[in-house]
């Protein structure tokens, strides 16, 4: 008698369990009448081949797996688009899908990897759009989809290390800034490569989809610029993205870049340079009062948390300028009367 082997899979570990021999590897299920065609052959000689419909268990998975997704279990869609992976490789649903539901269930430590493993996916995923989904309407609509689901995890992924790390204490947080570059940038790499791979495959007509990820990959990178040992090399990559991104939206503005390790995004704004005696004051006192207690810390993280939107929203505006303007020159002065210098500063690595 020979040994049982799936058709599906090739594997040989088939378990006899309610009345039918299922495959250990791929689930497959065969009637005990195939079994035995399978082990003797119709004659008693050789193995013959049993092809199994599985078209309809395909099918029930494939509904499984969307309900899944639709209602946000990571955890069933992830299992079910596995399972649908095994039985029909060629899927680009159940590719693109069972990564990005694993991915979406990391934990902090794991965003680096997490990120890595929906980049690595990326050209795989969107060959398989191109070969398979041949009606125009159809393949732009999957492209978008799939374009739509890596924007919100490069957001999702980026803003949970973003968040973890600000929330470290001042006093050792540079330790983790190797690791929170690592973890964001590799989040943000998910959208600049799939804005990218989109040009490649599709060409210009998928402009606007490919847009919107450079837009959120340059937005990410605007804030880890100052975590950068070579700031500059950096900038440049984003000023080359904005150009990508102005082809196809020409009126597109792209956030501020700040090449200071932590900010004054206002004073600089208003000031006009991160380096100058006003905003060196400023920064001295950052430094050497408000880090220095919890309630001044937390009014820095605060700061640090919305005048970013708030300078990118109304930083060119004069009013604004002007505003702001009257009441730094006031503290300024204030603090230099009581002996905060205004000579040149290099922040602290907190």
């Amino acid at each position: 008698m020979k040994q049982l082997i799936c058709e599906m899979c090739g594997g040989t570990d088939l378990v006899k369990q309610e009345g039918f021999f299922v495959c250990q590897n791929c689930q497959t299920k065969y009637s005990v009448e195939e079994a035995r065609k399978m082990m003797m052959g119709e004659d008693g000689g050789e193995p013959i081949s049993v092809k199994v419909d599985t078209s309809k268990e395909l099918e029930n998975l494939l509904v499984l797996a969307r309900r899944a997704r639709d209602d946000g279990n990571s955890e069933n869609a992830e299992k079910y688009y596995s399972q649908v992976l095994v039985k029909d490789p060629s899927s680009w649903e159940a590719n693109f899908y069972a990564t990005y539901f694993q991915s979406m269930q990391c934990k902090i430590g794991e965003i680096q990897s997490a990120a890595n493993r929906l980049t690595n996916c990326e050209d795989t995923v969107l060959k398989l759009i191109k070969e398979n989904v041949t009606d125009p309407d159809e393949q732009m609509k999957t492209v978008d989809e799939v374009a739509a689901r890596l924007i919100r995890s490069s957001k999702a992924l980026f803003n949970s290390y973003k968040n973890h790390y600000d929330g470290i204490s001042y006093t050792i947080q540079g330790r983790f800034t190797q690791e929170y570059v690592n973890a964001c940038a590799a989040a943000r790499d998910i959208v600049y490569y799939c804005g990218d791979y989109i040009i490649q495959f599709f060409g210009d007509d998928y402009g606007k989809i490919a847009a919107a990820c450079w837009k959120v990959g340059i937005e990410e990178h605007s804030i880890l610029v100052p975590k950068f040992a070579n700031r500059q090399v950096n900038i440049d990559k984003i000023k080359a993205y904005e150009e990508k991104v102005k082809k196809y939206d020409p009126d597109y503005q792209a956030p501020p870049i700040y090449s200071s390790s932590s900010g004054c995004y206002v004073a600089t704004c208003v000031y006009g340079s991160y380096d100058c005696p006003e905003v060196w004051t400023l920064r001295r006192y950052r430094d050497t009062t408000l880090a220095g207690t919890w309630y001044g810390r937390a009014f820095v993280r605060t700061y640090y948390a919305v005048s970013p939107t708030i300078v990118k929203l109304f930083g060119e505006t004069a009013w604004f300028k002007r505003f702001w303007r009257g009441k730094l020159d006031h503290m300024v002065n204030d603090l230099q009367r009581k002996g905060v210098e205004s000579t040149p500063y290099q922040d602290r690595n907190w």
